[in-house]
């Protein structure tokens, strides 16, 4: 068995600043090592630690992220993109033909390997693009938490994603020039984190329902020892899918057929639902709005409309628990990983499932991000330890299709990585000098119910009769879940390789082609960013002073209106050209014209607030 000392080898070791990051489907979080403890760091509005996963793509090639993003969505919906991570390493055929309620649109063609997401009329951005702008703002927090640019960082991904998710999620990073240190799964970071924490051992199952994803992991925790026994779940399984639920559970009162549900429309149920989701954890009611629409929900309700969801969440359970030969009530102790965790539904599901209450001693948003940082500073930041040693499984098998269509399994799931296997296969007529090999992982003995990796050939072979070559394959995965494949005849020692890299990801032209593209534009997309902060701020001020005027026009001295509605002329015409130093000169002069009105519109509201108080009141006197 392949043992993984989390310290990392020379080969992992980077000297210098380094993060971990939760990349996740509703909120994203960055941690960071200091003083030997992980500390998750605030984002966006400086207070909390959680970022919403939600990018807004505007006109003029303007971006926001986090909350202001969640904000933009009630203007332009269609710019608003959440939840990405349910799409990576997905294809555009799979989203297209998956029935239920979408509040995006997307690109038509059907052979496209990548999903995109139509955010303008003549713009398209893929999942990977999404998260990239997600992973941008948790890498300069970090960096400024540092102080310096970060030299590797720690990325969490769900156990149960596959080799074209774990590839979409390197390729979000590539986009914005982050070197990844290790893919870890969030099971394994929560329980790194919680052991290291708690200081326990046993065996523990780590129950991870997030927003779009749902992992089941049994770990033995042991001397240090975190050693991951199995795995299972679901990338498409999700407090998304609560939010979806209950949102068309109300639209079918009007509509027959959700995919006649307006873009707008399906966006806003959405978020209302996952509103009242939120406001259910602890009170009893909640309201959902759709359009002009009220509608009353329950606790009750609520718990009934999500049971069909929750109940997917059963099979990988008993299926992991008989990997391991074990009951529930077997188990130290159950971990709760992931916000969707705090549903009170949730908990008493698990506790029915494992016949045990889960723990809960950490919080459930941030234990995944801890942990990545763990792993970030043990691969790079303050140095190996010696007394603690990772030991992770592949979720799903890996093997090539035989003929008939069969699939032969060379790597097996739940078996520890990194790692490596051969198998011999042959030819099967006279006379070959060639052979095609198709890579899939799946657990299915069919390779039509499995999914597609790479194909690659190997040619040059020498001729014989059917079945006297000998060709090896050789499967080598590495710590972070990434598989290469390569094949070699004995006797003329001709070989092929592939590093897999799904069809379903981005290639390295592609890749390349975003970055340069980013890089050549950098300069026009920090002007016109520069552009339309001073066009809002003007706008703003103008509108400000119009109602000032309107409220207070008596507070008017000799030619001030004159000269106020000059400069207001002057800025108006400003806001027509493309120079924002034009237009902040023009807010400035506005600012000087107006000061003394100002003034005068605070002095009269000082002397209405202090109207008939003594002046020990004023004092404050007793």
């Amino acid at each position: 068995m392949a043992l993984l000392q989390i310290g990392g080898g020379p080969k992992e070791k980077c000297a210098g600043r380094v993060a971990g990051i939760d990349l996740g489907t509703t909120y994203s979080l960055v941690s960071i090592v200091r003083g030997g403890t992980p500390e998750v760091l605030p984002v966006g509005d400086g207070v909390s630690r959680t970022l919403p996963s939600v990018v807004w793509f505007g006109p003029e090639g303007r971006v926001e992220v986090g909350e202001r993003a969640r904000s933009r969505a009630a203007e332009r919906a269609e710019g608003t993109i959440a939840s990405a991570k349910r799409f990576m390493g997905r294809s555009q055929k799979e989203v297209l033909e998956a029935r239920g309620l979408q509040p995006y649109r997307f690109s038509d063609n059907l052979e496209d390997p990548v999903v995109r997401f139509k955010v303008a009329e003549d713009r398209y951005v893929t999942p990977m693009e999404v998260g990239a702008e997600v992973l941008r703002i948790l890498s300069a927090r970090a960096e400024k938490a540092l102080e310096g640019p970060l030299d590797g960082v720690v990325i969490t991904v769900p156990a149960y994603f596959d080799d074209a998710q774990r590839q979409a999620t390197k390729d979000a990073a590539r986009l914005v020039g982050l070197t990844v240190l290790r893919l870890l799964n969030e099971p394994t970071a929560a329980a790194l984190a919680y052991g290291l924490d708690k200081q326990k051992e046993g065996l523990f199952a780590v129950f991870d329902l997030g927003g779009g994803t749902f992992d089941i992991s049994l770990l033995r925790l042991e001397g240090g020892v975190f050693q991951v026994l199995t795995t299972g779940g679901d990338a498409q399984l999700g407090g998304d899918d609560f939010d979806r639920a209950v949102a068309e559970h109300f639209l079918l009162e009007k509509y027959k057929d959700l995919q006649d549900v307006p873009t707008e429309l399906a966006a806003e149920a959405i978020a209302s639902a996952r509103k009242a989701k939120e406001i259910l954890t602890t009170a009893d009611t909640a309201t959902i709005k759709i359009a002009h629409d009220q509608y009353h929900l329950d606790r009750e309700t609520f718990n009934e409309l999500i049971r069909p969801v929750l109940g997917r969440c059963l099979k990988p359970i008993k299926r992991v628990l008989s990997d391991a030969d074990l009951e529930g009530e077997e188990l130290d102790g159950v971990v709760l990983v992931g916000g969707s965790t705090r549903v009170p539904a949730v908990q008493a599901f698990v506790e029915q499932a494992f016949g045990q209450k889960p723990l809960s001693d950490l919080d459930p948003d941030q234990v995944v991000a801890m942990g990545a940082a763990v792993q970030a500073d043990l691969l790079g930041g303050s140095g190996p330890r010696d007394d603690v040693l990772l030991l992770d499984v592949l979720p799903l098998s890996l093997g090539i299709e035989t003929m008939g269509g069969v699939v032969e399994k060379v790597l097996h799931r739940n078996q520890a990585i990194p790692t490596t296997a051969t198998q011999e296969f042959t030819t099967y007529a006279d006379g070959q000098t060639g052979m095609s090999f198709h890579v899939v992982q799946g657990e299915r003995e069919m390779v039509v119910d499995c999914r597609s990796l790479a194909r690659f050939n190997l040619k040059g072979l020498p001729p014989m009769g059917a079945g006297m070559a000998r060709i090896e394959v050789r499967f080598s995965v590495d710590a972070d879940g990434i598989l290469d494949v390569s094949a070699e005849e004995a006797t003329a020692g001709v070989r092929a390789h592939v590093e897999v890299k799904p069809a379903y990801g981005l290639s390295d032209d592609t890749i390349e082609q975003m970055i340069l593209s980013s890089l050549e534009h950098a300069e026009d997309d920090v002007s016109q960013r520069v552009l339309a902060e001073a066009k809002v701020e003007a706008e703003r001020i103008l509108a400000a002073l119009e109602g000032a005027l309107l409220v207070d026009h008596s507070l008017l001295a000799g030619n001030e209106e004159r000269r106020i509605e000059e400069a207001r002329a002057r800025l108006r015409t400003a806001l027509g050209s493309d120079d924002p130093t034009a237009i902040n000169e023009q807010v400035m002069r506005l600012d000087e014209a107006s000061a003394a009105f100002a003034a005068r519109r605070m002095n009269r509201s000082l002397q209405e607030v202090l109207a008939g108080q003594t002046p020990d009141q004023v004092t404050g006197s007793s």
